[in-house]
């Protein structure tokens, strides 16, 4: 990669507390530009919109993240004086349609969790630690990382909520139901402190369970459970946890700061799984809603 775009990562990094995954993209992407039209601080116009070929078999939203990585670029090179124009003008603009959550109904969620209790009865460390995982990602929402990387002092002594290190760095609290910190104090009392490691669920060479070991569990789990392991992911509990409190007639404001979502658009895509609940919220609470037509 140019030194050009080496420079805009580490902005990236130092200035927006950039997380080590959306890194990994775009360097990912910038690079695979620099190798299609040469170094990007110097790319002409013309060699810009040619990437729209470049990018025709990919889907609208893999076109629209490169678009968007290379926008950002352009903008910082022209505030760096490293160009007089910015050409993002001859990027293509796919509209990428935000995907629905994939829903997850309350039988396979109970069928999901009966397996996972009934493996943990007999204290196994492999399955006590399963359950206390798919606690938290149920029972709290956690993305997948937020979740392998939860280092012990996290865990709430005196208080049900653990503090959760989310997307560029942000923090926040996320509140601990009973049966969460029942599996996760199970875990705790099992759980081998060779090698020592500051994660609550380590690997055994000590780093954080990583995220692919994290799919594969809950997947071999739900497959067991007699669910299809493709319909279950741990963002799909994730999405499991949005989608029935709201059902449950939870706040989207709070439904926002659970998440830890940065704009509650991003919130918002969960309103379709209830909306019969919305349209008889606005009937029954409306002013005008006890009012008849004739009035």
């Amino acid at each position: 990669m140019s030194a050009a775009t080496e420079a805009f990562l580490a902005m990236l990094a130092a200035e927006r507390g950039a997380a080590n995954n959306t890194l990994s993209a775009y360097r990912r992407d910038l690079a695979q530009a620099e190798d299609a039209i040469g170094a990007l601080a110097e790319a002409s116009y013309d060699a810009v919109a040619s990437l729209a070929g470049e990018w025709a078999d990919l889907a609208p939203a893999s076109a629209a993240r490169k678009a968007s990585a290379l926008r950002q670029f352009f903008g910082f090179a022209a505030d760096e004086g490293w160009r007089s124009d910015d050409p993002s003008a001859a990027l293509p603009r796919p509209r990428a349609r935000r995907p629905l959550p994939k829903l997850l109904g309350h039988d396979e969620i109970a069928a999901l969790f009966a397996r996972a209790e009934h493996e943990a009865a007999g204290d196994d460390p492999a399955a006590v630690r399963l359950l206390a995982l798919i606690e938290l990602l149920y029972g709290s929402g956690l993305r997948a990382t937020e979740l392998i990387e939860l280092p012990l002092h996290a865990v709430p002594r005196d208080s049900p909520f653990l503090t959760v290190t989310g997307k560029g760095g942000t923090t926040r609290m996320v509140p601990v139901g009973r049966r969460a910190l029942d599996a996760v104090g199970r875990w705790l009392a099992i759980r081998p402190n060779e090698p020592a490691s500051r994660f609550l669920f380590a690997s055994r060479k000590g780093q954080p369970l990583s995220r692919v070991r994290l799919y594969q569990l809950v997947k071999a789990l739900a497959a067991r459970a007699g669910l299809d392991p493709a319909a279950i992911s741990p963002h799909v509990l994730r999405h499991a946890f949005a989608t029935h409190l709201l059902e449950g007639g939870a706040d989207l404001r709070v439904l926002q700061t659970l998440l830890g979502h940065a704009d509650i658009s991003t919130t918002q895509i969960y309103t379709h799984v209830d909306s019969a609940r919305l349209v008889a919220l606005v009937n029954s609470r409306h002013p005008l809603a006890t009012r008849s037509t004739s009035d």
